[in-house]
């Protein structure tokens, strides 16, 4: 069975199938998968439907099972950018408190934490492996290719 499915009466414009559960309102386990966009949609619009279903109700039933097919298809269809290395680094010092001193060990002087994060100069190895123990950050996340700022023109980390 499909990972992403979703509930037959909301998602097609044929003859539902009946549910046998006999529940009100048709709710029932009946379900296809998600194909189109429109199936997307049409989950997520029963889902702010169901959002204040109590838990171990069938409504509640039904928007646990709407919920996590919706996040299988959209793992699938919305993939998620990796963040720009410098981005990221920025993100955790705001997160941790920390300044651009504190990051003088991983990087090394002022004036080079200053380049590195003003995108003038690219993450070396050694740089990587320091802010990984530092800021908890993956080191697939620093290793991602962004673009520099050399002189007037743009260059890619990638060298």
């Amino acid at each position: 069975m499909c990972a992403s499915l979703a509930l037959t009466e909301t998602m097609t414009t044929s003859t539902p199938i009946q549910s046998d559960t006999g529940l009100p309102g048709g709710i029932g386990v009946m379900v296809r998968p998600l194909r189109t966009e429109a199936d997307h949609q049409a989950a997520l619009a029963e889902i702010e439907t169901l959002m204040s279903a109590d838990a171990d109700t069938p409504e509640g039933d039904r928007l646990d099972i709407l919920a996590a097919l919706v996040e299988a298809w959209e793992a699938k269809h919305v993939p998620i950018a990796a963040p720009d290395p410098i981005a990221a680094i920025l993100f955790m010092m705001e997160q941790k408190g920390l300044t651009r001193r504190d990051l003088e060990p991983a990087i090394g002087s002022r004036a080079r934490v200053a380049e590195v994060l003003n995108k003038r100069r690219a993450l070396t190895l050694p740089m990587i492996r320091g802010l990984c123990r530092l800021l908890d950050l993956p080191a697939d996340v620093l290793v991602a290719k962004y673009e520099l700022r050399v002189g007037w023109k743009s260059a890619s980390s990638e060298q």
